[in-house]
């Protein structure tokens, strides 16, 4: 007999492995996405845990194909991961919580409206508390492989349990300015499977691991590569370039340029649309590969002298030919 649900039935297959005889609590979407419904997720389910700390794991349902093939990539399931989210719970408390499953499908929501998924090392700003009704330091997102489910194969490919992670303030600067790995190790030694406590202080508090930050910045310098910054674009005017900053943006740039160039890797710079890589080089060199892209090669000179040209005013960038960073 052939089930309606086989990608379904390989997730519950994997829970039931590690969670033998349990009964989650779970939620199912009244209104289904696919008929004009506001969630994506078509289940979330809850499972109560009292080691290695009292949490819930909670587990969604709608980022694989569920039921039939709908993709053309035979070896991935529809976005080929499915969130899983490790939320710190009461020893008394019985009742799943609803904002956490709320966060899911607004991660959901994103990704199915731009397009842009989210793999082990990704992370967001939440720009606010990830829980709006509760005081809390938690205001960003880190993403990695559920450390206990792993990553599956079912009818339809393969698909990974992607944990969502909450981080302070403080550790997602640490994770854009260093490594999200790295961070994640370092809160992993505090936090047993990644476990999101919206009442724990920052992994930065802690003398030994802020060092531990530091060192891995200094050793490795940042590894993202991407900097979306409002009111940055470039122009050609025969054969000069100018790269036009805001002043208010200006600090961030010039600490990635610390963090990525100043390491020999290259930096893309993203203006609403508008973009330029940076990349360290022998010589000056600019090339134009389409799609609105502008790459240029940056000398040890002009690598050296960006950082302190990022304030206001026109500075010409020295080692290059008719390179110019505008700020304003």
């Amino acid at each position: 007999m052939t089930s309606d649900a086989p990608g379904w039935e390989a997730i519950d297959a994997r829970l039931a492995e590690l969670y033998p005889d349990v009964e989650p609590k779970h939620y199912g979407t009244l209104h289904p996405f696919a008929l004009g419904g506001p969630d994506p997720l078509d289940g979330i389910s809850f499972y109560s845990r009292t080691g290695p700390v009292p949490h819930w794991h909670i587990v969604g349902y709608g980022m694989s194909e569920l039921y039939g093939k709908e993709t053309d990539n035979p070896d991935e399931s529809g976005w080929g991961f499915e969130f899983t989210f490790r939320v710190a719970r009461d020893p008394r408390d019985t009742e799943p919580p609803v904002w956490a499953a709320n966060l899911l499908q607004s991660l959901a929501r994103y990704v199915l409206s731009s397009g842009n998924w989210f793999e082990p090392g990704h992370h967001m700003n939440a720009n606010g508390p990830i829980r709006q009704d509760h005081e809390t330091a938690v205001t960003a997102l880190a993403f990695a492989e559920d450390p206990e489910l792993g990553t599956i194969t079912t009818p339809h490919g393969r698909m990974q349990f992607l944990q969502v992670v909450g981080l302070t303030g403080d550790e997602y600067a640490a994770v854009r300015q260093w490594d999200t790995d790295g961070v994640l190790s370092l809160l992993a030694e505090r936090q047993p499977l990644l476990v999101t406590d919206l009442d724990r202080p920052s992994l930065t508090d802690d003398p030994a691991a802020r060092a531990e930050i530091e060192a891995g910045r200094a050793r490795d310098g940042s590894s993202t590569g991407l900097l979306m910054i409002a009111g940055f674009d470039w122009t050609t005017e025969e054969d000069t370039i100018r790269l036009r900053f805001k002043d208010i943006t200006t600090a961030t740039v010039a600490q990635a340029v610390r963090d990525r160039l100043f390491h020999g890797r290259e930096l893309l710079l993203d203006g609403n649309g508008t973009r330029v890589v940076l990349l360290p080089a022998e010589v000056f060199a600019v090339r134009q590969p389409g799609d609105g892209l502008l790459e240029v090669d940056l000398p040890a000179e002009a690598v050296a002298a960006l950082p302190d040209a990022l304030v206001p005013g026109t500075h010409p960038m020295p080692g290059t030919s008719h390179l110019i960073v505008e700020v304003s």
